[in-house]
């Protein structure tokens, strides 16, 4: 019962990936930054990084917070949970 309830109030995130292909997420809440081979992102529950290539979001839905990446992934890292928002740049120093 704990853990729905902090995961309630912490807020959702899902993760579909299709083949290795097409990745699908909700609870998106900001795109830190993005290129061919690595797309950095928060979501409701904390940092995630999604690493392969010829990467490319295809949709984002600011409003929904659901985000489409297409390409040849090959990793998902998630960082800490307590990161919701990009750090500050001495905070990025000090990390």
């Amino acid at each position: 019962m704990e853990n729905k309830q902090n995961t309630e109030t912490q807020g959702r995130h899902n993760v579909i990936l299709e083949n290795r292909a097409r990745l699908s997420l909700s609870g998106v809440t900001d795109v830190d930054r993005f290129n061919e081979e690595e797309i950095c992102l928060f979501t409701q529950l904390g940092e995630l990084t999604i690493r392969g290539s010829d990467l490319h979001i295809n949709e984002m839905s600011v409003g929904s917070g659901d985000v489409l990446v297409e390409g040849d992934i090959c990793a998902l890292v998630y960082g800490d949970k307590d990161r919701r928002k990009k750090l500050s740049a001495l905070g990025k120093i000090f990390r």
